[in-house]
């Protein structure tokens, strides 16, 4: 393939494609039935073909491509993703993934002995545990919001979080919209809070970007980091970290290299010798999203998530566990049986329904239960929540 090719590879699909119809754009296996979107995304075909074309200019001229091809690059890369964002291209920066720009952030904090970072109990794993060695390693704490779980309101978020910074507070980090229990948290009314409390806050967007009608700038947080690479249909390895301009002046990416002290964007944008194709073909995943209609797409996933979370629960006579004023994309349904809730306990059940039934849905454990957590994507339809429906039927 040549540089040229690249017009051919993003050109719009059919608004009117969906469900099976639309199936053939991804490389997922015809036999089976995909309901975990969420964990990894699913990369159309022509999205990994614009990040080829990528990967076969590097290969033919290495050292131009490092050095003079990436750098600007990059920066046209941003200026094609920031708007969409509803944000700056220069405060935007590619990062491998939400975790990495978290660590980023957490690893940029400068604490003291007493001092807190402020989560929730409902955040992703890995920001946990980066929060918590930064703090242990200054001999400071993490201190986890318990937020009402089932049954959560986005004003009982706002309190448990209030209620958990003190004076000694220097961070508070929150999930845009959650992974264990896929709630979209009131990000905006928590950055309020934080300002009004003096606390700098970062969301931790993993799901947000393609999930949700997201402008960054307009959330009121201190840095945020997303995943182009899960609802947006991005190649993996593509997410974006925005930091505001006050926010930057301690700001170093997790691997420090030949631009420190250069500025934000020289530290960030080469941090060595890495696979770039994913953040330079954001172009081609922004033109298939585009292509099947943004809002109308949002729209339809997050009814077809609802619909199929109602389809499964009454099937195994349980309940949705994901409020509506609080649901996108995904929704987290009781399972009609217990299961201890471990992580080791949760896999297995996972890897159970996988092996003898062809369906790749998560299990999460989460306040004292485990849960089955289904996502809704432009191929998926009802048909394959009464599958999943099937298998413990009551």
């Amino acid at each position: 393939m040549s540089d040229n090719d690249i017009p051919s590879v993003i050109e719009t699909a059919s608004e009117d494609r969906e469900g099976a119809a639309i199936r053939a754009e991804f490389w997922l296996d015809a036999d089976v039935t995909f309901l975990n979107h969420g964990s990894y995304g699913a990369v159309p075909r022509r999205v990994s073909a614009a990040a080829e074309i990528w990967r076969q200019r590097m290969e033919r001229q290495p050292v131009l491509f490092f050095q003079e091809t990436l750098a600007p690059g990059l920066r046209d890369a941003a200026g094609v993703l920031a708007p969409f964002l509803g944000v700056q291209a220069d405060d935007l920066v590619f990062v491998e993934n939400a975790t990495s720009g978290a660590n980023a952030v957490l690893r940029s904090l400068r604490l003291a002995p007493g001092d807190t970072i402020v989560g929730t109990d409902h955040g992703y794993g890995a920001v946990r545990n980066t929060a918590r060695h930064v703090a242990a390693m200054a001999g400071a704490a993490l201190v986890e919001a318990k937020l009402p779980f089932p049954g959560t309101d986005p004003a009982d978020v706002v309190r448990a979080i209030d209620a958990a910074i003190d004076g000694r507070t220097r961070l508070v980090v929150v999930d845009h919209v959650t992974s264990p229990t896929a709630l979209v948290l009131p990000v905006e009314d928590i950055a309020r809070l934080c300002r009004r409390r003096g606390v700098p806050l970062l969301v931790d967007g993993a799901h947000a970007p393609g999930m949700l009608d997201l402008d960054i700038a307009a959330v009121g947080a201190d840095w945020y980091v997303g995943n182009p690479h899960k609802w947006l249909f991005a190649a993996r390895g593509c997410a974006a970290l925005w930091a505001s301009p006050s926010a930057r002046g301690d700001l170093h990416p997790p691997v420090v290299s030949h631009g420190y002290g250069a500025g934000y964007l020289a530290e960030f944008d080469w941090t060595g010798t890495r696979d770039c194709s994913p953040y330079l073909a954001v172009d081609a995943a922004l033109a298939f999203y585009r292509s099947l209609g943004p809002a109308r797409l949002r729209a339809r996933n997050k009814a077809l998530a609802a619909e199929g979370a109602r389809i499964v629960a009454g099937a195994w006579q349980t309940e949705v566990l994901t409020p509506p004023a609080m649901a996108g994309s995904m929704a987290l349904v009781a399972l009609p049986f217990a299961v201890e809730p471990t992580r080791e306990a949760a896999r297995a059940l996972r890897t159970q329904i996988w092996h003898e039934h062809r369906i790749e849905v998560p299990v999460m454990a989460f306040g004292g239960s485990c849960h089955i957590r289904i996502s809704a994507q432009i191929y998926n339809e009802p048909a394959d929540y009464h599958r999943l429906a099937e298998i413990f039927r009551r």
